[in-house]
């Protein structure tokens, strides 16, 4: 276990290294490897335990009835996945959770979080808290999906995700972490749809694309 690595993550942030430790031997902590596109949790399943991504990324999916698939969010090394449904015992997942490239997941049981050891140590503690503030980010990132997928026209959902992007990455020119079928359902579109729109933005001069790398030109607008 790379501790240092893990002392820079949102959830061990502002722990030491041994201090990171000592915790994930009384959390029942284990790791596991999954390799590209094998499924770490399937919709339906119950899960007692958070995931933190050490290498590698997973994405966040859902499924309807008909097997349209929408990509509700992409996990990077160092976040964390799945903890709403480990504080919920019994709580059946509502997505599943696909690794997108080779990936080393460390699994820590969510119980053991949430209930302090007899000494209630401020490194505990400093876990609850940073649990927390991670629960509301992602409460803000779903909610910008949301204002994303709110246009009606294919242009209005790009520019509104590519801008955030562009704002996030504090330059014109960035890279996301979809690729073209992830990013069609991320924003709920057809990817032939999405790819004939990003050719007509590119033709317009209102931005410039290759593969998942973007910059944004000073022009742009939105058709309604």
């Amino acid at each position: 276990m790379n501790f240092p690595f893990l002392c820079t993550t949102p959830l061990f942030q502002g722990t030491t290294p041994e201090e990171a430790e000592t915790m994930l031997e009384c959390m029942g902590a284990y790791t596991r490897r999954y390799g590209r596109q094998e499924t770490v949790c399937h919709a339906g399943e119950t899960v007692r335990s958070l995931g933190l991504v050490l290498s590698g990324g997973v994405n966040i999916e859902a499924d309807d009835a008909w097997g349209n698939r929408s990509i509700l969010s992409h996990v990077e090394a160092g976040q964390i996945f799945a903890e709403t449904y480990a504080c919920i015992p019994g709580q059946p997942l509502l997505v599943t959770v696909t690794a997108t490239e080779e990936t080393e997941i460390l699994f820590l049981n969510t119980s053991k979080i949430l209930q302090t050891c007899t000494s209630a140590c401020a490194h505990h503690s400093r876990l609850i808290q940073n649990l927390l503030q991670i629960s509301a980010r992602k409460n803000l990132a779903l909610s910008r999906r949301m204002l994303h997928t709110a246009s009606k026209t294919i242009r209005g959902r790009l520019l509104s995700y590519l801008s955030q992007q562009a704002l996030e990455a504090g330059s014109r020119r960035f890279s996301i972490p979809f690729d073209r079928q992830q990013l069609a359902d991320y924003l709920g579109v057809d990817r032939s749809a999405l790819s004939g729109e990003l050719s007509k933005m590119q033709r317009e001069g209102l931005l410039q694309c290759r593969k998942n790398v973007f910059e944004l030109n000073e022009t742009g607008g939105i058709e309604e």
